[in-house]
């Protein structure tokens, strides 16, 4: 019998950690989760580690450490604490592939050291290539650490690329000439900016297609999903911002298209499933049968519309952060993530978010050249400020 992947998984607790989970449960015979890492839902982690039996588990949470120590480590579990436990376990040698499902900028420190390591990457944190996207394509070619995507969207774009090179003999001309990167619009495609002021969190969180978490799905219907996705997008298949055209897609059935030099698009479609990326990068790009359910074309007409830029500004808002470079996305994610959290919490409207992460981007003189001390400044200070002007727009 041939040796199971070793698979880590940060955020285990959460949508994609819970659906690569069962992906590793139906190819038990191929996969093994051997390192579960989550953030403060200790009840879940802890179910999950007595069925799974992973070599260790973190708990990023100090505060639940005694709690998951009493119960796992009777069962021979190695149980850890912290950011600096995270960023060491998935440097294990055992460890071939870390699946990055921790939310938001915590997720950096952790896909930095595993590409240090030289380990493959089942990259589903976003947030990660938006804050520090030129440094991390930097490392992970230096480190020799392979890079796959997980979000639908590029997961999409990465298996339309499989197989294409030039378009002819000269070296310098790619095939990819633009890539069209789909949108499903979320729960108000159509709404006016006026309808928008009233919208409640609960509104919010009821995506007609996808079952996600609480903050991607925020940033769904915000649009600012599509705008990180964007500049995920920009990084990972070295393309220019301006080559990179967002297109709703209500039906969520075409996950993104390439063009090509020719003229020629591909295109990858499938259920609305987030088993099926997740399992594409488990099985480094080769294809994991299943018995989920299957597209039946009969069932389904395709349309598209461009977004609406004024009624959904953080996607041009993203644009613009691109462009202006350094720090700039940085700036763009730390106040994205203050402004979700507050109207999650009641504390902020839903287009006052768009105002206040335009004021912290027209406010903050990016820096052209970072390291990771520099994000981790940059990110404080706008978390801080952004915390601090929040009483501002809500008068």
């Amino acid at each position: 019998m041939e040796q199971r992947r070793q698979i880590a998984i940060l955020g285990s607790t959460g949508s994609i950690g819970t659906q690569a989970l069962e992906v590793i449960r139906s190819h038990a015979d191929e996969l093994e989760a051997s390192i579960l890492v989550a953030r403060s839902s200790a009840e879940l982690l802890i179910a999950q580690a007595r069925e799974f039996r992973p070599q260790a588990v973190v708990i990023a949470d100090e505060r639940y450490y005694g709690e998951v120590r009493e119960a796992l480590t009777p069962l021979g579990i190695e149980v850890l604490t912290g950011a600096e436990a995270i960023e060491e376990v998935v440097q294990r040698p055992e460890v071939e592939v870390v699946l990055t499902a921790m939310v938001g900028y915590s997720g950096l420190g952790p896909t930095l050291s595993a590409i240090k390591a030289g380990k493959t990457i089942a990259l589903s944190n976003k947030e990660t290539l938006v804050v520090a996207g030129e440094l991390i394509m930097r490392l992970s070619a230096q480190y020799g650490a392979r890079i796959i995507p997980v979000d639908s969207e590029h997961s999409a774009i990465y298996q339309c690329l499989v197989g294409e090179s030039s378009c002819d003999s000269r070296a310098e001309r790619r095939a990819l000439e633009r890539i069209l990167l789909t949108a499903s619009g979320g729960p108000f495609r159509g709404w006016s900016p006026e309808a928008l002021e009233g919208v409640t969190p609960q509104q919010a969180l009821k995506h007609p297609n996808w079952v996600m978490g609480a903050k991607v799905t925020i940033d769904s219907a915000s649009l600012m999903n599509k705008g990180l996705e964007m500049i995920e997008a920009r990084w990972l298949f070295d393309t220019a911002p301006q080559d990179i055209e967002v297109v709703v897609h209500p039906q969520s059935i075409i996950h993104s298209m390439v063009q090509f030099c020719d003229g020629s698009v591909k295109a990858q479609l499938g259920q609305a499933d987030m088993r099926l990326p997740i399992s594409y990068a488990l099985g480094l790009s080769e294809r994991m049968s299943n018995d989920y359910p299957r597209l039946s074309f009969a069932d389904w007409s395709f349309t598209f519309e461009r977004p609406d830029l004024e009624a959904f500004p953080n996607l041009a808002l993203a644009y613009e952060a691109i462009e202006l470079g350094g720090t700039a996305p940085c700036v763009l994610n730390a106040a994205n993530e203050v402004a979700v959290a507050a109207f999650l919490e009641g504390r902020l409207g839903f287009r006052a978010m768009s105002r206040l992460i335009a004021d912290m981007l027209h406010s903050t003189s990016p820096a052209a050249e970072y390291d990771l001390e520099t994000l981790s400044a940059v990110d404080s200070d706008v978390r801080r400020r952004s915390l601090e002007a929040l009483p501002h727009y809500n008068q």
